[in-house]
């Protein structure tokens, strides 16, 4: 089949001219034809994410016309606008492909509002609850390596789209042939007939206006003296950022010169993810020249924020994405009480795998902590829950260890553009009364406990490895492990049982240990990853990381 499927392609006349070479050059490869054509990506909650290329399990036009034929069909059934707004980041043939789902959406009768240059996921998810669409698109990887990209739907509530409508998506999706089956105008026909609009400067500002909002400080910055450095990773955060940063007064900023501008080869590092140490290693360099207070880098769609900050020595040190969430954490609720600006009763959010440093944080300043399933949108969802209830006012901030953090229900995914702004404003404010961020760091350690948070990482790549990660979670639960590394597990919380945990079901197992240590065995939604996550307490960071690399390497025999 996949064989057949190749040579239609081939046959057919490509209006993209990378398509045809790829096709000749790999016709003599069984392997490479299989794996462009035997299976084709798969559309979920997250979208599509794949490597740039020709064929079904490839991203190109045709995958990119076939799955927003399929949104089309689906959005021509939920009345309303009628309208899908849509933004792309730097990334190869991002700006091609936005373009390409706007034609299609046009063909089909559907107006569009998209963004006349790249702007970041939270730009999407606020322009998709600005015009009251019913979807949005998002074209991005993420900070996957330069030779993916994908393609994010967000729903009307401007939080990715929910299970029940993927699913209806990815069946129109499937009825859609992907070389002739979606409808399609050029771009340029669908301006000229009034349905494809730029987003305009009163979003934008709007925007702007709204994350400015939440400040927990205001003004604080404009005398605080801040020395930023920041990175883009050569991605959509470059305006935004600096935009709202200036704004609030943060105004001594060096941006990383090769990191500055648009670049989706990402050449300065080959995984522009700001929680790798990789991808800071400029911005450090910049930082320790120039004596910076803080750096900050953003990564391509500007979701997430990772920082390295100044210690009382000189050094830098990188700070976990689960230390800036409850840095944060502290930082708002200490901040807005100060201020009088706590709502009552008052809610944060995290993932499960994200920190239990941060429940006790919360507990602390008498805020509600609710956990909830990894993915944003299952913040986003209780953000929508209190939208409900007419208690929207009661979110203070939602974090996931990932580098996400949101304050404020005016979009519903995580923004890389606020976090930047009130990590700016906390450095600040601690900078200004004589403290740091390492200093308070260790303040809250001093106060709760020395916990450490750690991930690893096991990759199965090719075809077979989505079924090797299924029998390994399989093998977890027909044969639970009673310990693990002499310590006794006292606990598994298996979260495919919702009627135990309260949650929607998810593919995460969760085991206590005895002592207070706990692991999460996760596999990746978007990539061929089974993530670990180790959450260890000790009397200080050695006994911590000890007990966590001998748990680690107990775990090592059952991804082998």
């Amino acid at each position: 089949m996949y064989r057949n499927e190749y040579e239609r392609w081939l046959a057919a006349d490509l209006e993209d001219a990378d398509l045809k070479p790829e096709l000749t050059k790999i016709k003599d490869n069984e392997n490479e034809i299989k794996e462009r054509f035997a299976v084709a990506l798969k559309f979920g909650t997250a979208g599509l994410r794949g490597v740039l290329g020709a064929g079904t399990n490839r991203m190109n036009i045709y995958v990119v016309r076939q799955a927003t034929q399929g949104l089309a069909n689906w959005v021509k059934t939920q009345g309303g606008n009628q309208t899908v707004a849509i933004s792309y980041d730097s990334r190869l043939k991002s700006d091609v492909f936005a373009k390409t789902a706007a034609g299609v959406l046009a063909a089909n009768g559907i107006k569009v509002r998209i963004y006349d240059a790249l702007m970041p996921v939270p730009a999407l998810s606020f322009a998709t609850r600005y015009y009251q669409c019913n979807a949005g698109i998002m074209v991005t990887a993420s900070h996957n390596p330069a030779q993916y990209n994908g393609y994010k739907a967000y729903g009307p509530d401007g939080c990715q789209m929910t299970d029940d409508a993927a699913a209806i998506v990815y069946n129109e999706i499937q009825k859609t042939d992907v070389l002739n089956g979606a409808k399609y105008i050029s771009f340029a026909e669908g301006v000229e007939q009034g349905l494809i609009r730029f987003v305009g400067d009163d979003c934008k500002k709007a925007l702007y206006e709204a994350i400015e909002s939440r400040q927990v400080r205001p003004g604080l910055c404009k005398t605080a003296g801040l020395k930023l450095v920041y990175s883009p990773l050569n991605g959509s955060g470059l305006v935004p950022v600096t935009q709202v940063l200036k704004d609030i007064g943060i105004t001594d900023i060096t941006i990383v010169p090769e990191q500055e501008y648009p670049n989706g080869y990402f050449t300065t590092c080959s995984y522009p993810n700001p929680e790798i140490f990789a991808a800071l290693e400029k911005g450090l360099e910049l930082a320790k020249e120039t004596g910076a207070d803080l750096m900050l880098a953003t990564d391509p769609d500007a979701d997430r924020v990772g920082i390295a900050m100044k210690c009382p020595d000189g050094s830098y040190e990188l700070v976990s994405g689960n230390e800036v969430g409850v840095l944060l954490l502290d930082y708002i609720c200490a901040g807005r009480i100060e201020k009088g600006t706590l709502p009552e009763k008052a809610v944060a959010v995290k993932s499960i795998v994200s920190t239990p440093l941060a429940d006790a944080v919360a507990a602390h300043y008498g805020v509600e902590m609710r956990n909830v399933l990894t993915g944003f949108k299952w913040i986003g969802d209780q953000i929508a829950q209190l939208e409900a209830a007419g208690e929207v006012d009661r979110f203070i901030f939602g974090f996931e260890e990932s580098y996400g953090y949101l304050a404020g229900s005016y979009v519903r995914d995580k923004d890389a553009v606020i976090g930047s702004m009130l990590i700016c404003e906390m450095a600040a404010y601690y900078r200004s009364i004589g403290s740091s961020l390492k200093q308070r760091l260790e303040e809250i350690y001093a106060q709760y406990g020395r916990y450490l948070n750690k991930v690893d990482s096991y990759e199965f790549q090719g075809l077979t490895g989505m079924d090797k990660m299924a029998g390994i979670m399989q093998q977890l639960r027909d044969n639970p492990p009673t310990e693990f590394a002499g310590y006794a597990v006292t606990k598994v919380t298996d979260y495919k049982k919702p009627d135990e945990t309260g949650l929607p079901a998810a593919n995460v197992l969760i085991y206590a240990l005895e002592g207070g240590a706990t692991v999460v065995v996760r596999p990746s939604g978007t990539e061929p990853k089974i993530k670990t996550y180790f959450t260890t307490l000790g009397k200080d960071l050695a006994e911590a990381q000890a007990q966590k690399d001998k748990l680690a390497e107990a775990l090592k025999p059952l991804f082998a």
